[in-house]
């Protein structure tokens, strides 16, 4: 039993995070443990100056968005109950920080957040730092999940020789076993002909041995400028990518190609970093 942690914007709930860990207790029963952050307790981000040393200040939630998350935590418990989902709940939430949800990931298998939920109503643009922050600072792997989409059935695995997409690979084997059955297409860029894959050999022993309908296909494409654009030509799929440091990424792929594909809503996007 995989324990799931799904973070929720206190005063909107994500009809497409809920769905996704309905469908991943339909495979396997989970725990999931829903986690409500009110958007006062944000500001500030990760830089509480003692928040992560021990107690510190954090701005009271008004009386309004109180009752607003009072209103989220009752859906997500009507809906656990209705569909046989074991659960808990931070309730909290006076003194909720971002530093309390890298806690909770430590303790978990995997972070659901939703890319159109998750501090829509901060937004002043079309980049959400926010959630760019909950990734970077998880413990554990993350799923960033689109509101709309159809639960997948093919995987594409980002791949670029380096160590992190290899532990993003494995980490989504290990935690979805059945899904690692369905077609996989491990996908890397190059745009020299003569360029192979990556550490070949080692990486293709280890990707057939989890994904038995594997295929390999080299793009010839500049990677930040198109690969999203490739993206979103697929359907129905799972991108499992390495870390989303703020450094950005190493070799082929880059940082914004994730941001782009989170930003275009349409595939569930699975990141791990160590």
């Amino acid at each position: 039993m995989n324990k799931i942690v799904i973070a929720f914007d206190g005063t909107l709930f994500s009809d497409g995070a809920f769905a996704l860990a309905r469908e991943l207790n339909q495979m396997h029963p989970i725990l999931l443990t829903g986690v409500f952050v009110p958007q006062v307790n944000y500001a500030n981000l990760w830089s509480y100056g003692t928040a992560m040393a021990g107690p510190g200040f954090i701005p009271l939630v008004e009386e309004e968005e109180t009752e607003a998350i009072q209103k989220t935590i009752q859906q997500f418990e009507e809906l656990c109950q209705r569909y046989g989902i074991k659960y808990t709940i931070h309730k909290d939430f006076y003194d909720f920080a971002l530093p309390e949800l890298k806690k909770e990931s430590r303790y978990a298998d995997l972070l659901i957040i939703s890319s159109e939920r998750f501090y829509e109503n901060m937004l002043k643009n079309s980049t959400n730092e926010y959630m760019e922050d909950a990734i970077h600072h998880a413990e554990c792997p993350v799923i960033v999940i689109p509101e709309a989409f159809n639960f997948p059935t093919r995987n594409i695995l980002a791949y670029d020789g380096n160590p992190s997409s290899v532990y993003a690979i494995k980490q989504f084997a290990y935690l979805f076993p059945d899904l690692c059955q369905n077609e996989t297409l491990l996908v890397y860029v190059s745009k020299d002909e003569k360029e192979g894959l990556p550490s070949e050999e080692h990486i293709t022993e280890l990707v057939s041995h989890h994904f038995p309908n594997l295929n390999i296909e080299r793009l010839q494409i500049d990677s930040r400028k198109h690969f999203a654009t490739w993206l979103n030509e697929e359907s129905n799929a799972f991108l499992v990518c390495g870390a989303y440091a703020k450094s950005g990424f190493a070799s082929m792929f880059h940082k914004s190609f994730v941001s782009e594909a989170i930003g275009s809503h349409r595939l569930p996007v699975f990141i791990a970093h160590k």
